[in-house]
């Protein structure tokens, strides 16, 4: 019978210092070798973001430069509104046992300005709302559409505007200091405009832009004596 044969080697614990071995001497580390998938990758977007960033820059510029000079060449100024004229030929307060009753009857001038020695304004359809009274006074009369026209260069545009209350119930209160307004004519007369414009410089045409005109607390008295003061224009705003 053979004799058993000796078991083989033990492997060495990880950290094990053999004895027999040099004073000092340490065996080499290997470094892992680590399949393709976990291999760190190249960055290829680098110099595509920065070109692009580059690019980017010298457009914006471009559209700074290119905005000032046209502002410093054309000089653009916005449109001018007043009111030139404002009258009210019917006027009358009936009471009756079922309440107040206004009928009343407008006729509103407004004139355009376009200051602008290059620039040409075009307008959409414009409602223009009309009323008299200030604060919880103020009552509806009426309103009216004016259709599209073109404001030229330098060019005062005269827009005329008739509207109708016919039997508005009113306050009887209310009423009677409306009435005392207009035979004073002291009436506050509120007008506003809807609109949108546009912009044409040198054959080019933008698109519209809506935009609100609000002439406020103007009296009857002040139209009477040529006093025309500008109204207040708010773009994006309804």
């Amino acid at each position: 019978m053979s004799d058993a044969p000796f078991p083989s080697a033990l492997n060495k614990p990880p950290g094990y210092n053999d004895p027999n071995s040099p004073a000092g001497f340490k065996p080499p580390t290997r470094k892992p070798v680590l399949p393709p998938s976990f291999r760190p990758k190249k960055k290829k977007g680098s110099v595509c973001c920065c070109c692009f960033c580059i690019s980017f820059s010298i457009l914006i510029a471009l559209i700074i430069i290119f905005a000032a000079v046209f502002y410093f060449s054309v000089n653009p100024k916005l449109p001018r509104f007043h009111v030139r004229s404002f009258q009210i030929p019917r006027f009358n307060v009936t009471e009756t046992p079922d309440g107040t009753y206004l009928d009343a009857t407008t006729m509103t001038v407004m004139e355009v300005r376009n200051p602008n020695g290059k620039m040409t304004y075009y307008y959409g359809d414009t409602a223009v709302d009309i009323s008299v009274g200030e604060g919880e006074d103020e009552t509806e009369l009426g309103t009216a559409k004016v259709p599209k026209f073109t404001s030229r260069k330098q060019n005062t545009t005269s827009l005329k505007v008739e509207t109708m209350a016919s039997n508005k119930q009113v306050d009887n209160m209310l009423a009677n200091r409306l009435l005392s307004g207009y035979k004073s004519k002291s009436l506050a007369v509120n007008v506003a405009a809807r609109t949108k414009v546009g912009v044409g410089v040198a054959g080019l045409k933008t698109g519209m832009l809506g935009v609100t005109v609000k002439c406020k607390g103007i009296t009857m008295k002040q139209l009477d004596g040529d006093d025309m003061p500008n109204c207040l224009i708010h773009t994006l705003r309804w």
